[in-house]
């Protein structure tokens, strides 16, 4: 007699029934699997999907407030590229009639001058004029004082300074050696600036 089996079921289970439940357990296993994995790597896609499109809908968005500032700037930097140019033309504007006015004031002011020399030249032969003359050199020299200009006259045996002085020839002279020995015009010097230089002759050197 065949003994029971353990379970009590009465049943007899051969080894060949064992292996078959076996493998039909593995290849239950080997069928999951694959699906499983393909459902993690599905899901996995998915998610990176996501992931890269709401990145790149924060980079469109980043993309499109850098283009609207940079066109901001753009256009204040034309306004301010405008304003300036019409500063610069405002400041010439204001520049010529500053000029057009100080040549006006300084004419206004010469013209006398003139005036006091032609009547000079309108009086008789015989009178001498020459204190008129004198009068008239005064009040040019008072035009010209009142614009900052005035003389270049170096005296006798001053050094020669070559940004004011021109040097015309050099002569015999008891003056020290290369040093202003007589002003054969003079120069002059307006707020600093030479505007003529004073032509004056040397002493030799020895």
């Amino acid at each position: 007699m065949h003994e029971d089996a353990a379970d009590g079921t009465g049943a007899d289970v051969s080894p060949e029934d064992d292996e078959s439940g076996a493998d039909a357990a593995a290849a239950d296993v080997d069928e999951r699997e694959p699906t499983d994995l393909a459902d993690r790597v599905a899901e996995h896609d998915a998610e990176l999907g996501a992931a890269v499109e709401e990145r790149i809908e924060e980079l469109e968005a980043e993309l499109a407030e850098t283009e609207a500032r940079a066109a901001d700037l753009e256009s204040r930097l034309k306004r301010k590229q405008a304003d300036f140019q019409n500063y610069k033309k405002r400041a010439k504007k204001r520049q010529e009639e500053i000029k057009a006015r100080a040549t006006e004031d300084f004419v206004t002011r010469l013209v006398p001058v003139r005036d006091d020399l032609v009547r000079a030249l309108d009086q008789d032969e015989n009178v001498d004029i020459r204190d008129g003359v004198e009068s008239t050199l005064e009040e040019f020299d008072r035009v010209l004082e009142s614009e900052d200009v005035t003389p270049i006259q170096p005296d006798p045996g001053d050094e020669v300074d070559p940004t004011r002085h021109q040097v015309m020839m050099r002569v015999e002279s008891e003056q020290p050696a290369g040093t202003v020995v007589d002003v054969y015009r003079p120069g002059y010097e307006m707020a600093g600036t030479v505007v003529q230089e004073a032509q004056v002759t040397v002493s030799e050197e020895e």
